[in-house]
Protein backbone atom coordinates (compact mmCIF):
# COMPACT_ATOMS: atom_id res chain seq x y z
CA UNK A 1 0.00 0.00 0.00
CA UNK A 2 3.09 2.54 1.15
CA UNK A 3 4.13 1.66 -2.73
CA UNK A 4 1.01 2.64 -4.26
CA UNK A 5 0.88 5.24 -2.35
CA UNK A 6 4.41 6.63 -3.38
CA UNK A 7 3.85 6.17 -6.67
CA UNK A 8 0.29 7.77 -6.91
CA UNK A 9 2.24 10.50 -5.04
CA UNK A 10 5.10 10.87 -7.50
CA UNK A 11 3.13 11.89 -10.59
CA UNK A 12 2.65 15.31 -11.58
CA UNK A 13 -0.57 17.23 -12.37
CA UNK A 14 0.66 17.48 -16.07
CA UNK A 15 1.55 14.08 -16.01
CA UNK A 16 -0.49 12.14 -18.98
CA UNK A 17 -0.77 9.05 -16.44
CA UNK A 18 -3.97 7.34 -15.61
CA UNK A 19 -4.75 5.12 -13.08
CA UNK A 20 -7.52 3.01 -12.81
CA UNK A 21 -8.50 1.29 -9.47
CA UNK A 22 -11.62 -1.36 -9.19
CA UNK A 23 -12.74 -2.72 -5.96
CA UNK A 24 -15.48 -4.83 -4.71
CA UNK A 25 -14.69 -4.35 -0.73
CA UNK A 26 -15.25 -0.37 -0.77
CA UNK A 27 -15.71 -0.35 2.85
CA UNK A 28 -12.22 -1.31 3.86
CA UNK A 29 -10.59 1.17 1.28
CA UNK A 30 -7.59 2.79 3.27
CA UNK A 31 -8.44 6.78 3.80
CA UNK A 32 -4.96 7.86 2.28
CA UNK A 33 -5.70 6.29 -0.94
CA UNK A 34 -9.12 8.72 -1.41
CA UNK A 35 -7.34 11.76 -0.68
CA UNK A 36 -6.97 14.73 -2.83
CA UNK A 37 -5.04 14.52 -5.72
CA UNK A 38 -4.82 10.45 -5.52
CA UNK A 39 -8.09 9.13 -6.66
CA UNK A 40 -9.98 12.44 -8.27
CA UNK A 41 -13.77 10.08 -9.42
CA UNK A 42 -15.28 7.53 -7.99
CA UNK A 43 -17.80 5.89 -10.14
CA UNK A 44 -20.09 3.05 -8.16
CA UNK A 45 -21.77 0.30 -9.95
CA UNK A 46 -24.87 -0.31 -8.22
CA UNK A 47 -26.96 -3.81 -8.06
CA UNK A 48 -29.20 -4.00 -11.07
CA UNK A 49 -32.58 -3.15 -10.74
CA UNK A 50 -34.85 -6.48 -11.04
CA UNK A 51 -35.75 -5.37 -14.33
CA UNK A 52 -31.48 -5.85 -15.27
CA UNK A 53 -31.56 -9.10 -13.23
CA UNK A 54 -34.10 -10.48 -15.42
CA UNK A 55 -32.13 -9.35 -18.73
CA UNK A 56 -29.14 -10.46 -17.37
CA UNK A 57 -30.51 -14.14 -16.97
CA UNK A 58 -31.58 -13.96 -19.81
CA UNK A 59 -28.72 -13.41 -21.67
CA UNK A 60 -26.46 -16.05 -19.49
CA UNK A 61 -28.99 -18.86 -20.21
CA UNK A 62 -29.86 -18.11 -24.08
CA UNK A 63 -27.68 -20.95 -24.92
CA UNK A 64 -29.35 -23.20 -22.86
CA UNK A 65 -32.04 -25.38 -23.63
CA UNK A 66 -35.11 -23.95 -21.49
CA UNK A 67 -38.52 -25.40 -20.70
CA UNK A 68 -41.32 -23.38 -21.48
CA UNK A 69 -42.23 -22.74 -17.48
CA UNK A 70 -39.21 -21.00 -16.79
CA UNK A 71 -39.93 -17.25 -15.77
CA UNK A 72 -37.13 -14.80 -15.78
CA UNK A 73 -39.21 -12.35 -14.03
CA UNK A 74 -39.98 -14.06 -11.18
CA UNK A 75 -36.40 -15.61 -10.81
CA UNK A 76 -35.51 -12.13 -11.11
CA UNK A 77 -37.28 -11.10 -7.93
CA UNK A 78 -35.50 -14.21 -5.87
CA UNK A 79 -32.34 -12.47 -6.65
CA UNK A 80 -33.03 -9.28 -5.46
CA UNK A 81 -29.27 -8.70 -3.57
CA UNK A 82 -27.26 -10.57 -6.39
CA UNK A 83 -24.61 -8.45 -8.84
CA UNK A 84 -24.59 -9.95 -12.45
CA UNK A 85 -21.44 -12.52 -11.61
CA UNK A 86 -24.01 -14.12 -9.10
CA UNK A 87 -26.76 -14.23 -11.79
CA UNK A 88 -24.14 -15.88 -14.18
CA UNK A 89 -23.63 -18.48 -11.33
CA UNK A 90 -27.40 -18.96 -10.95
CA UNK A 91 -27.46 -20.33 -14.83
CA UNK A 92 -24.51 -22.27 -14.49
CA UNK A 93 -26.04 -23.89 -11.53
CA UNK A 94 -29.23 -24.59 -12.84
CA UNK A 95 -27.57 -26.07 -16.03
CA UNK A 96 -25.69 -28.64 -13.86
CA UNK A 97 -28.73 -29.54 -11.91
CA UNK A 98 -30.57 -29.87 -14.98
CA UNK A 99 -27.75 -32.56 -15.59
CA UNK A 100 -27.79 -34.50 -12.55
CA UNK A 101 -31.54 -34.95 -12.99
CA UNK A 102 -30.54 -36.28 -16.56
CA UNK A 103 -32.39 -33.52 -18.33
CA UNK A 104 -31.60 -31.72 -21.79
CA UNK A 105 -33.17 -28.93 -20.81
CA UNK A 106 -33.34 -26.30 -17.64
CA UNK A 107 -36.67 -26.08 -16.25
CA UNK A 108 -37.70 -23.39 -13.51
CA UNK A 109 -37.08 -25.43 -10.78
CA UNK A 110 -33.48 -25.42 -12.05
CA UNK A 111 -33.03 -21.73 -11.68
CA UNK A 112 -35.18 -21.47 -8.81
CA UNK A 113 -32.63 -24.26 -6.60
CA UNK A 114 -29.80 -22.30 -8.84
CA UNK A 115 -30.78 -19.27 -6.57
CA UNK A 116 -30.97 -20.72 -3.43
CA UNK A 117 -27.45 -22.41 -3.88
CA UNK A 118 -25.78 -19.48 -5.19
CA UNK A 119 -27.32 -17.38 -2.03
CA UNK A 120 -25.84 -19.97 0.36
CA UNK A 121 -22.32 -19.53 -1.29
CA UNK A 122 -22.84 -15.64 -0.67
CA UNK A 123 -23.59 -16.25 2.76
CA UNK A 124 -20.92 -18.52 3.53
CA UNK A 125 -18.11 -16.18 1.70
CA UNK A 126 -19.47 -13.05 3.42
CA UNK A 127 -19.40 -15.02 7.03
CA UNK A 128 -15.76 -15.40 5.34
CA UNK A 129 -15.06 -12.21 5.52
CA UNK A 130 -16.27 -11.16 8.78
Amino acid sequence: MLELLSQLDGFGSTDDVKVIAATNRIDVLDPALLRSGRLDRKIEFTLPDEEARARILEIHSRRMALHGDVNFEEIARMTEDMNGAQLKAVCVEAGMLALRNDRVYVAHEDFAEGVTAVQARKKSSLNYYA
